[in-house]
C-alpha cells in the first residue's frame, strides 16, 4: 500500500484505520482528538496536520459527521488541497449528500485529483473485523486503486456508477435500517405490554421472514436495555435529514421516512442522541408506558 493519509478516528473510523495498520499500510492520520492520535502513534502510524497529508500522501480516506467538516478538511484554511498532489486519490467515506459528493468531485477534478464517495455499511462491530460493505461513486481507475484498502477493511466493494452514487446508495441503505429498527421497536414493544416474553418472541422469529440482520443486531439490544452506542441516534438522525433533503430536491414523496424523521426529533427533545440506534425503542416505550427490558 501507498502512503495513506486517514482522517477522522471516531466509532467507525478507528477501527477501520487500525486494521490499515494491521495489514503493514504507511499511515499518517489526522482528528481533533489528540489522545487518540497518540494512541495510533504508539500503533505505529504517524501523525500529520492536513497539509502535512496531503504533501505527503498519494490516498486519503475521510470519514467524518457530516459534509461541511469534510468540505473543510479538503478546500479550508490549511485543508489538504492548499498541498495535495496530481494523481492522489481521495476516498470520502462519510455519509453526507450525492450533492456534496459530486460538489468534491468537481473541485478535485479541476486539480487533477481522483475522488470516490464510499460511504460504508455495517457499523462499529463489522469495522472492527474487517468486513464493511463499501458502496462506492466515481471513476473505475480510481475505485481500482482502492481495491487493496477495500479488501483490507471490508468484505464487499461495489462500484454503483458515477460521482455521488455511493452517496445514494448510503441514503437507500438508511431508509431500511432505520425503519427496520422503528418497525422491530414497535413489534417488541406489543410484544411486551400483551404479556409475551420479548426474547422468546424474537426467538421465534428471527428464523422465519422476519428475519433479518437488524433484528439480530439490534432486537438483543432492546431486550437488554442496552443502548451503549455503536451508532449513534445523532448520526442516524443526520442521515434522515439528509434522505429528506435530496427527495425534496428531486420531488420523491418519502411517507415512511418522513414519520421516522420526526421519530428521531422526539428522541432528540427527550435527550437520547447519544444513544445507540437500537434506543430508537424508546420513543415507542414512552408512547406504551412500558419498557421491552426489564432492567
Amino acid at each position: 500500500m501507498k502512503k495513506t493519509g486517514f482522517i477522522g478516528l471516531g466509532i467507525m473510523g478507528r477501527p477501520m484505520a487500525k486494521n490499515l495498520l494491521q495489514a503493514n499500510c504507511d499511515l499518517y492520520v489526522y482528528d481533533l482528538n489528540k489522545a487518540v492520535v497518540d494512541e495510533f502513534v504508539e500503533l505505529g502510524a504517524k501523525s500529520a496536520t492536513l497539509k502535512e497529508i496531503g504533501e505527503t500522501c498519494d490516498v486519503i480516506f475521510t470519514i467524518l459527521p457530516n459534509g461541511k467538516i469534510v468540505q473543510d478538511v479538503l478546500f479550508g484554511k490549511d485543508g489538504i488541497c492548499e498541498t495535495v498532489k496530481e494523481g492522489t486519490i481521495v476516498c470520502d467515506m462519510s455519509s453526507v449528500t450525492p450533492t456534496e459528493s459530486k460538489t468534491c468531485y468537481a473541485k478535485l477534478k479541476e486539480m487533477n485529483v481522483g475522488f470516490i464517495d464510499s460511504p460504508v455499511s455495517g457499523g462499529e462491530p463489522k469495522a472492527i473485523d474487517g468486513t464493511l460493505a463499501f458502496m462506492a461513486g466515481g471513476e473505475q481507475q480510481y475505485f481500482d486503486g482502492l481495491k487493496e484498502y477495500f479488501d483490507v477493511m471490508g468484505s464487499s466493494a461495489l462500484l454503483i456508477g458515477e460521482s455521488g452514487s455511493g452517496s445514494v446508495t448510503k441514503l437507500a441503505n438508511q431508509i431500511i435500517v432505520n425503519l427496520t429498527i422503528a418497525t422491530v421497536s414497535e413489534a417488541l414493544v406489543l410484544a411486551k405490554k400483551a404479556g409475551a416474553d420479548p426474547e422468546k418472541v424474537y426467538k421465534a422469529i428471527r428464523g422465519g421472514l422476519a428475519g433479518s440482520t437488524v433484528l439480530d443486531a439490534k432486537a438483543p439490544m432492546m431486550i437488554e436495555g442496552n443502548f451503549k452506542p455503536g451508532g449513534k441516534i445523532s448520526i442516524n438522525h443526520k442521515d434522515i435529514k439528509n434522505v429528506m433533503a435530496t427527495a425534496h430536491d428531486i420531488d420523491v414523496p418519502l411517507p415512511l421516512t418522513s414519520q421516522l424523521f420526526e421519530i428521531f426529533q422526539a428522541l432528540k427533545v427527550s435527550g437520547h442522541m447519544d444513544d445507540d440506534h437500537s434506543g430508537i425503542v424508546q420513543y415507542f416505550e414512552q408512547l406504551a408506558g412500558i419498557k421491552v427490558s426489564d432492567k
